[in-house]
């Protein structure tokens, strides 16, 4: 499991003091200096390297918040009513009068709760909830504003530009999330990542159905068709397929290869193509149960539901009774495949160490790229694997002499050039 860690470098070790509590994970540390670097080093992160979870402040999560993926796990840190409490008890130690305050960026609700627990006045503790539309300057003008009016000696703040920018004029207090809290969120973090790759990992079937037109023997040239084109479609490569009766195959696999193959249980590019390159109307159904049984009886079910439809389309059924459909075929998908593995095609792969069936996929990215180069993580895109699975492949490709170095790009103004790549399987088809 790997987590993401986005933080100020002046909270670096409470952090990796929380951090080192957890077992079995490995922790990517993005460290910025300011707010403004956040974006740039987020997506350095999520494109290089990918994380299974990313844990970050409200701040950084302002900044980079359209760069994360919709199915990532995201804890945004929030400073619990113990940490505002330690810091008001610090205040006390350093002589200064806990109230009056102003505080920055603590929850309105969380700061009330702390006041009433330790019997201070509420009209003496001003309080600012974070806005990500608020400028430093208009925080750091909250807290010299309060400070004038109220004769404060300090200020909590959880910024730490905040806190620079009123150094010499005012006393400023962290507030920043403790080893206890941090440790919590993270372990709650770590506890969800957790339950959605067991989620993925669950049993699944799916079923596809053939529209039930013209003779017997066109459902049976349509159904090898239909067969042929899932094999070879990259999203499936890594499913089992076989004969569901004279008009339909079922398709096992885990929950998350089709929820890929669906995009997220949206769209199914494969009823598209073969509508398009079959002529023919499919309905798939996909179920997720407890056990094959179950679910192949839900994909069943599924599959019958969205027959009903009277055009290409596919349903999800749950055994917790969650229904998702229709699916439209809309979505992008490989355009080229290969129907079947050809002597030339099973040889080279023999040669080159792949199964017949990954290097028919490459053959087809290289003929939807039409001579454009890639890069390892643009190929593992394509192909629905890993980056680094896509890194290894890339070298595996190399030493066969498959690939071609087309120099670099420098995809992000931070981090190492990204090396691109011509994929030359065509050529050495040819040679065969």
């Amino acid at each position: 499991m790997v987590i993401g860690l986005v933080i100020h470098a002046s909270h670096r070790a409470v952090f990796a003091d929380a951090a080192r509590t957890l077992a079995g994970v490995t922790f990517e540390w993005v460290v910025y200096e300011h707010e403004d670097a956040v974006h740039d080093l987020v997506d350095a992160l999520l494109t290089q390297q990918g994380v299974d979870g990313l844990l970050l402040g409200p701040v950084p999560y302002a900044k980079c918040r359209d760069l994360l993926p919709a199915d990532l796990p995201v804890a945004i840190l929030r400073s619990a009513g113990l940490d505002l409490s330690l810091a008001l008890f610090k205040a006390l130690a350093r002589g200064w009068r806990p109230t009056p305050v102003s505080i920055d960026t603590y929850d309105i609700q969380t700061v009330a709760d702390v006041v009433q627990a330790l019997e201070l006045d509420p009209t003496e503790v001003i309080c600012l909830p974070y806005d990500p539309e608020q400028s430093l300057a208009e925080i750091v003008a909250f807290h010299r504003e309060t400070a004038a009016r109220t004769g404060a000696d300090y200020a909590i703040s959880l910024r730490t530009a905040v806190a620079a920018e009123l150094q010499g004029d005012l006393g400023v207090l962290g507030g920043l999330p403790g080893p206890a809290t941090l440790r919590a969120q993270l372990h709650e973090l770590a506890l969800r990542v957790q339950s959605r790759q067991a989620s993925a990992l669950r049993f699944a079937a799916g079923v596809f159905l053939v529209d039930k037109v013209g003779p017997e023997r066109d459902l049976d040239r349509a159904r090898v068709g239909l067969m042929n084109l899932l094999v070879n479609t990259p999203g499936f490569a890594d499913a089992w397929i076989e004969d569901r009766g004279s008009r339909g195959l079922v398709v096992f696999a885990h929950q998350a290869l089709f929820e890929q193959a669906t995009g997220s249980w949206v769209s199914l590019p494969t009823l598209g193509q073969a509508r398009d390159i079959l002529g023919i109307r499919v309905a798939a159904g996909f179920g997720v149960g407890a056990s094959a049984r179950s679910c192949l009886h839900l994909a069943e079910r599924a599959a019958a539901r969205a027959e009903q439809e009277g055009r290409p389309s596919a349903y999800l059924i749950e055994d917790s009774g969650v229904i998702i459909g229709p699916m439209s075929p809309a979505g992008s998908a490989v355009t080229f495949t290969y129907r079947d593995h050809t002597a030339e095609v099973e040889q080279l792969a023999g040669e080159v160490g792949l199964s017949a069936t990954t290097l028919s996929r490459l053959i087809a990215v290289e003929r939807t790229l039409e001579g454009r180069a890639i890069s390892p993580s643009d190929l593992a895109q394509h192909l629905g694997i890993t980056d680094p699975s896509g890194r290894r492949l890339i070298r595996k490709l190399g030493d066969a002499g498959l690939v071609a170095i087309q120099g670099s790009t420098q995809m992000h103004r931070k981090g190492r050039p990204a090396q691109l790549y011509k994929l030359c399987i065509s050529n050495a088809m040819e040679r065969q």
